[in-house]
């Protein structure tokens, strides 16, 4: 296969999981405003910081109110973690593999595309911003569906779930940092009882309740919830589910190696935590540990494999023997 055509599949995958996503991790958010006391005051900050892009965020907006977030996570085009340059990006991405996916999975991916710009209105309004995170995740899933049950098991759906499982992992990682972040804005002793129905929103937003209910049996304590998510070896959006399939994945392609040793690196990480030791600001330090992992993965894949990595190499190399 081109390495072309491998990292524009990567890239399809990863950016169409992202936009799925991100919805769930806005729809955190939205799920404790339904169920913590109404005199309670949420905090938007902590989405941006979780996404890693602080910095960008304060070039473009002065404030951290609900709606500039809003705007940054959904509808800003030029935000690189945005519901709308996510879409975006995997539509650019299909069209140039058109022949390549099925004919009507890029049909799909088109009509969420436009879906999701023709309804931006909609997404910035607090009444129907439910209904559109919805809807995205929906057709998300419809996508997936679709190149699950349509696409010749080659190198190319190799790529196309290398990238899905990636990006869930870190996505997953960091829909569980918004509760280590602590979304509300000032933790109080009035607050402890609503504790639990915080990460259970947690978990719906992945959704994750039954599944977690099925698989623990026990009702929802944080210690349980957090080796659910981190360390489940059945549910497929838990973090270790997402490394062993990324495992499985890199063994059908050449050359695998030191990809597979990237991958066995976080796979070890994740099965040696004692979560359930960790405080607050240790779990959070542990899902910056694992998102650096998560990228490490990434560039072994996008050094062996892609286009974009040969080319970087070989300017390294002519530098060198310059």
């Amino acid at each position: 296969m081109l390495a072309r055509v491998a990292e524009t599949l990567y890239w399809m995958a990863r950016y169409m999981e992202r936009a799925e996503n991100m919805a769930r991790l806005i729809n955190v958010n939205a799920n404790l405003i339904l169920d913590i006391p109404k005199k309670t005051v949420l905090g938007w900050e902590p989405l941006i910081d979780i996404t890693g892009t602080r910095t960008n965020y304060e070039e473009k907006y002065n404030s951290f109110e609900e709606r500039q977030v809003m705007k940054y996570l959904i509808s800003d085009v030029d935000s690189p973690v945005s519901i709308a340059n996510s879409l975006k990006w995997a539509r650019e991405n299909a069209r140039t593999v058109r022949d390549v996916i099925p004919r009507e999975a890029w049909e799909q991916i088109n009509a969420l595309n436009h879906y999701a710009k023709d309804q931006l209105n909609v997404a910035m309004s607090k009444r129907g911003r439910f209904s559109y995170l919805n809807e995205v995740i929906l057709r998300s899933q419809t996508i997936v569906g679709l190149l699950s049950g349509t696409v010749n098991r080659d190198q190319g759906y190799v790529f196309i779930r290398l990238g899905r499982n990636l990006e869930r992992a870190d996505m997953t990682s960091r829909i569980i940092d918004v509760r280590s972040a602590n979304l509300l804005m000032e933790e109080s002793m009035e607050l402890r009882p609503f504790e639990n129905i915080q990460w259970m929103s947690v978990l719906k937003s992945l959704t994750a309740y039954q599944m977690y209910r099925q698989a623990m049996q026990a009702r929802i304590r944080r210690a349980d919830v957090v080796k659910f998510l981190f360390q489940s070896q059945r549910f497929p959006r838990s973090i270790l589910f997402c490394v062993q399939q990324m495992e499985r994945c890199v063994q059908e392609l050449p050359d695998f190696e030191n990809s597979l040793r990237r991958i066995h690196q976080a796979k070890r990480l994740i099965q040696g935590a004692e979560l359930h030791a960790y405080d607050q600001s240790m779990l959070h330090d542990f899902i910056d540990h694992i998102q650096i992992e998560l990228n490490n993965i990434h560039e072994a894949l996008n050094d062996q494999y892609f286009l974009s990595g040969r080319i970087y190499g070989q300017e390294q190399e002519q530098k060198q023997a310059s």
